[in-house]
């Protein structure tokens, strides 16, 4: 992940204050996995002694680019090209005899797995390894193409409308989308197939979907900043409709898990095991997702009982779910609780316990409870 930029101007200046995003000189020579990377059973429970790659982000091209270095373009955006050319490089060093591939991003890198899943499990199909099932995990890359709280004009990548953003970032990076989402649009519409709820019913390939509800980034391109200010009426609503219209898109998701949690990103962060929705954690839900690909491959029978892969928040604000990530204050980085949160959101929790002659804590507590 990692947004991207889709001009000369804003390339410029990702190249100056963000190099490693654009560039591979300054890389460190070695990282350590974290979250579903991580080698330690106690942070990666199901999937810690599998063989993991990292492929990091430097195309800025939402890994949709095909287009080399010209005297047009100062920059290469190659992120299609990339991620074939590392299928070609691990199918020699024993990617050839995998059962299974799993396409894992997050943020870009998730719209990234969407629109490169199908294009992988091509490829390997044309190199003679039909007998690999190719996945996706999309991490908080479902964005909605919903109307900005306030409108801006496309001057650089954070006020840009994402519409208008990929729009005009296909054109920069020549960016390629699947096939089979490309013929439901007519040309020039290509842009429509970045976001989740458009692209999905066209892929073939399994893809679990990881979203929270109130995604920072999103709420970010939508022009609602929740610095300092306590939230107005308005934006509040904006919100709270938000989770609805995300929620509503993921109903007919069929692997799928949406905390009612304000955040970004959550498969490397190494609280990643602590999040749960109806109980269920994200790594069992995987677990689950994965062992009901397994069967169904063997069997073609109904999902698992009591493993459930389609977990939905139902409460309708941020954070009413209880194992929440800590939010802490944009500008004084102290930690906060879910009463200070939603004081500060302007929910007035006091005055909405006396109405109804409880405890706060004890209203809070029926609020997270999901009913």
């Amino acid at each position: 992940g990692g947004w991207y930029c889709f001009n000369r101007e804003n390339c410029d200046t990702r190249y100056d204050t963000m190099r490693r995003l654009m560039s591979s000189r300054e890389w460190p020579a070695t990282r350590v996995g974290t979250g579903i990377l991580s080698s330690q059973p106690e942070e990666n429970p199901h999937w810690w002694n599998a063989n993991m790659v990292f492929i990091p982000y430097c195309s800025s091209d939402v890994w949709s680019g095909a287009s080399s270095k010209s005297e047009k373009n100062e920059y290469a955006f190659m992120g299609a090209l990339i991620i074939q050319e590392v299928i070609k490089e691990l199918v020699g060093k024993g990617l050839s005899t995998a059962k299974v591939l799993l396409l894992a991003g997050s943020s870009a890198g998730g719209t990234g797995v969407l629109l490169n899943v199908d294009r992988v499990a091509e490829q390997l199909e044309e190199m003679g390894y039909q007998g690999i099932q190719v996945r996706g995990l999309a991490d908080s890359g479902w964005f909605l193409d919903n109307k900005q709280y306030r409108r801006t004009d496309c001057i650089d990548t954070i006020t840009c409308a994402p519409t208008e953003a990929i729009r005009r970032g296909i054109r920069y990076w020549n960016g390629i989308v699947p096939e089979r989402c490309r013929l439901q649009f007519k040309e020039g519409e290509e842009w429509n197939c970045f976001f989740g709820y458009k692209i999905y019913p066209t892929l073939r390939c399994p893809v679990f979907v990881v979203q929270w509800l109130f995604d920072e980034a999103q709420l970010t391109v939508d022009n609602v900043h929740l610095t300092g200010q306590p939230v107005q009426e308005g934006q509040w609503l904006y919100i709270q409709n938000l989770g609805r219209e995300l929620r509503n898109t993921l109903k007919d998701v069929t692997a799928s898990f949406a905390p009612a949690c304000l955040s970004h990103e959550i498969i490397t962060r190494n609280h990643w095991t602590d999040i749960q929705v109806k109980g269920t954690s994200l790594p069992r839900a995987l677990h689950c997702w994965d062992r009901s690909l397994h069967e169904s491959n063997k069997n073609g029978k109904a999902p698992l009982k009591g493993c459930p892969i389609h977990l939905i928040d139902s409460c309708p604000w941020p954070h009413c779910n209880p194992s929440c990530p800590t939010i802490r204050d944009q500008f004084t980085g102290q930690e906060m609780n879910v009463i200070q949160f939603l004081m500060h959101m302007g929910f007035d929790v006091q005055k909405m316990a006396q109405q109804q002659g409880l405890e706060p804590s004890k209203l809070l507590g029926m609020l997270s409870s999901d009913n």
